[in-house]
């Protein structure tokens, strides 16, 4: 059986950019009871339900995160809240406390209920608890191996497992941390992290029988991000992951980055996914398009190795993202525009990113070509649907660009760095 990739839906656009390039799933939310109030928040009631069934015309699957530690105050509240999005017939509630669990079975049993990674399931001792109580997946803990998850399967092979494969890492075990509850009055397992680990801080050692207080200094090429994870990155082990058969879902980090971290994530692994079952898996071609995007440098985890036998999951120089290319314009739904995204000159070469053919074209707005395999576009007059020309256009240029030929919506224009 194929393994199913879920990929994050932040808002309605998200969702959409992802279903094109290639997930099987998405998941995403409404409110704070999700643990992405930020994104969350981009989603209301009727919009989600919008999103549930435009998801389902296109025969994909979409899970609703119901993932916070909710107090005594917010229950009723809660409740309200699960039978809203019951009422959508989304295909799977994910869910992260015992007691939220046990509410939406009582309030909409015929939902599935899949478990959040913040369960922090290590065992099969505790899966088969989750099971017992009307669990059909488990998001794994991100600290577990892929030996201990063959446990799973053996003692519960009906129960299916996800996994993440990409996307940020919390430095804080399976993402409990109160780090940010404690500087910014955040709290992360309340949805509203402030990404304190990403900070430089500076340390001290005190002498307590004199008082004296020593500055200690780091390294210049170690610095004092002490917290600061690299983020995940499996696709080195993709293959080995799909040969186990072990594996259900393979799920991309990401709610809150942006619509290309959306797309080429995405597409870097539906591409890999595809391959893997036709026999033509090519990870150097993954890794190149993952590689585009913006991020902390990458670790491979805890999946295949041991934690005591990594040494390469923190980034203690900087937090500051990167990534091998720049993104400069994003095609419109229409398909006839596009919006920039970074400054866009006339006579400039970008190169093309999209999930459907692309047509060749040479007119006076620009040209559409392919070289070495890679498709490309030029353009001879930047005009505005409004009929404006420029010789450049700036990202704080709010108005549609028109474009020499109707490429896909959501294809992005993007030029290495």
């Amino acid at each position: 059986m194929r393994a199913e990739l879920l990929s994050p839906a932040g808002n309605f656009e998200k969702l959409k950019i992802a279903l094109a390039y290639g997930a099987d799933a998405v998941y995403g939310g409404v409110s704070h009871f999700s643990l992405r109030i930020r994104s969350g928040k981009e989603f209301t009631y009727e919009s989600f339900k919008d999103a549930v069934d435009y998801t389902h015309s296109y025969g994909k699957k979409i899970y609703v995160t119901i993932n916070g530690f909710p107090f005594n105050s917010q229950l009723k509240l809660l409740e309200k809240h699960i039978e809203n999005i019951a009422d959508m017939k989304p295909d799977a509630f994910i869910v992260a406390a015992p007691g939220v669990i046990k509410l939406a079975k009582k309030i909409a049993p015929h939902i599935p209920v899949h478990l959040s990674t913040q369960a922090n399931v290590l065992n099969y001792l505790d899966a088969e608890i989750y099971y017992e109580m009307g669990v059909k997946r488990i998001v794994a803990a991100r600290e577990v191996s892929l030996s201990d998850l063959s446990e799973f399967k053996k003692r519960l092979p009906e129960l299916e497992i996800e996994v993440f494969i990409h996307g940020s890492m919390c430095f804080a075990y399976s993402g409990r941390c109160l780090i940010s509850a404690v500087q910014s009055g955040r709290v992360p397992n309340r949805g509203s992290c402030a990404n304190d680990c990403r900070f430089a801080y500076t340390l001290y050692a005190k002498n307590e029988e004199s008082g004296t207080l020593f500055r200690i200094e780091q390294s210049a090429d170690e610095g004092t991000y002490i917290f600061n994870a690299k983020d995940l990155n499996l696709i080195n082990h993709l293959d080995e992951i799909l040969k186990s058969g072990i594996v259900d879902a393979l799920k991309i980090e990401g709610r809150t980055k942006s619509p290309y971290y959306v797309a080429a994530a995405t597409n870097a692994y539906s591409n890999a996914i595809d391959d893997f079952y036709s026999g033509k898996f090519q990870t150097g071609i993954y890794k190149k398009e993952l590689n585009s995007i913006k991020n902390r440098g990458f670790s491979e985890g805890y999946l295949v190795q041991r934690p005591f036998e990594r040494a390469d999951t923190q980034n203690l120089s900087s937090t500051l993202l990167v990534g091998t290319h720049q993104v400069y314009g994003e095609v419109n739904e229409n398909g006839l525009s596009f919006k920039v995204k970074d400054k866009v000159e006339t006579g400039g070469v970008y190169e093309i990113l999209s999930y459907e053919k692309i047509s060749a074209c040479d007119n006076s707005t620009g040209k559409i070509w392919e070289e070495d395999g890679t498709w490309k576009i030029r353009f001879n007059e930047l005009k505005s649907v409004s009929g404006k020309v420029y010789d450049a256009v700036h990202s704080g240029n709010t108005n549609d660009i028109l474009l020499p030929s109707p490429l896909s919506p959501f294809t992005f224009f993007r030029k290495e760095t």
